[in-house]
C-alpha cells in the first residue's frame, strides 16, 4: 500500500509543477504589459506637453504671435496723432474687406424669388410660369413620415390662354416641374374684351370660398391680390376688379377664379349660338348702328 501511494505522489508532482511555472510565465507577461502602457500613456503626456510649449506662429508662419502683438499695435498707431488706425484684416478680404471682402456671405444674395413660397417667374416659349403657393407635406408609413413638397403654379400665353397645376415631390424643383407640367396640359382660352380686360362680371365658387370678377375701363390695373393676380397676369388682363370672400386658400381662391373665367363668353359666340349678326346684339344695348358695327368689328377673341 505504502508503495503504491508514493507512485501516485511521484506521479501528480511534475504536473503541479508545470501549472506553477505557467502561473509565473502569465504573471510575468501581465506585469510587463502593464508596464509597457504606462510608458506609453508617459510619452504621450511629454509629447503633449512639448506641443503645449511651442510658441504659435502666425499667418506668415516666421514669427511667433507673443513678438507681434507689440508690432501690430505700434502699426496701428497713426504717426502724426496717435489714433489707432483700422487694423490689417488677415485671412481672405484684404485690409480693407475683412474677412469677406467684396464677395459677400455664402447664400447671402438670394433674392425675393428664391425663398420658400416666393413668387417664381419664367417665359419659355411665350409660357409664363408663376410659383403660387409652396407647402411642406408628409405622408405616414410604416417606418414613419417621409417629408416632401407641394407646388401650386400657373401658367399663361398673356394672351387669353391660362392654366394650373398641382405638384409633390421630395424636393422643390422636381414638384415645381411637375406642377408646371400639369398646368401646360389644362390651359383653357379665355376670350378678352379689346385684350386687355373681360367681356363681363362673372361669379365662381368652390368649397367656401368666393370670387367675384368685374370688367373695368382702361388704367384700372388689376385690383386683385394674392394668387388670383397671379392667374390675371398670366392671362393678359390689364384692367379688372376682383373680391375674394370664404376662403383664403390659395387652392381654393384659384379653383374658384377659374370657374368664373370658364363662365366668360363673348359677344361673338354669342351670335352664332344665336345665329345673328354681332351689330344686332350689340344694338340692342342703345348704341347706334354704326357704334353698333365698330364694336363688333373691334372684338376679338
Amino acid at each position: 500500500m505504502m508503495a503504491e501511494e508514493n507512485k501516485t505522489e511521484n506521479t501528480e508532482t511534475p504536473q503541479v509543477e508545470e501549472a506553477k511555472v505557467e502561473e509565473t510565465k502569465a504573471e510575468e507577461t501581465k506585469a510587463e504589459t502593464v508596464e509597457a502602457k504606462a510608458e506609453t500613456v508617459e510619452a504621450k503626456a511629454e509629447t503633449e506637453h512639448a506641443v503645449a510649449e511651442e510658441p504659435k506662429i502666425d499667418n506668415a508662419g516666421s514669427t511667433p504671435t507673443s513678438t507681434t502683438a507689440p508690432t501690430e499695435a505700434a502699426e496701428n498707431q497713426s504717426p502724426a496723432g496717435g489714433e489707432p488706425s483700422q487694423p490689417r484684416g488677415r485671412g481672405r478680404g484684404g485690409r480693407d474687406g475683412g474677412g469677406g471682402g467684396d464677395r459677400g456671405g455664402r447664400g447671402r444674395g438670394r433674392g425675393r424669388d428664391d425663398r420658400r413660397g416666393g413668387r417664381r417667374e419664367e417665359e419659355d416659349d411665350g409660357i409664363i410660369e408663376k410659383l403660387v403657393h409652396i407647402n411642406r407635406v408628409s405622408k405616414t408609413v410604416k417606418g414613419g413620415k417621409r417629408f416632401g413638397f407641394a407646388a401650386l403654379v400657373v401658367v399663361g400665353d398673356g394672351s387669353g390662354r391660362v392654366g394650373f397645376g398641382h405638384g409633390k415631390a421630395r424636393e422643390v424643383p422636381e414638384a415645381i416641374s411637375k406642377a408646371t407640367a400639369a398646368a401646360r396640359k389644362k390651359m383653357i382660352r379665355v376670350p378678352l374684351k379689346e385684350g386687355r380686360t373681360l367681356h363681363h362680371d362673372g361669379n365662381g365658387r368652390f368649397g367656401a370660398g368666393k370670387v367675384t370678377l368685374r370688367t373695368a375701363p382702361p388704367g384700372t390695373g388689376i385690383i386683385a391680390g394674392g394668387p388670383m393676380r397671379a392667374v390675371f397676369e398670366s392671362l393678359g388682363v390689364a384692367d379688372v376688379v376682383t373680391k375674394s370672400v370664404g376662403t383664403s386658400n390659395p387652392y381654393n381662391m384659384i379653383r374658384a377664379t377659374f370657374d368664373a373665367l370658364q363662365d366668360q363668353t363673348s359677344p361673338k359666340s354669342v351670335a352664332q349660338r344665336r345665329g345673328k349678326k354681332v351689330a344686332d346684339l350689340l344694338g340692342r344695348g342703345g348704341a347706334s348702328e354704326a357704334e353698333a358695327e365698330a364694336d363688333a368689328a373691334a372684338i376679338a377673341e
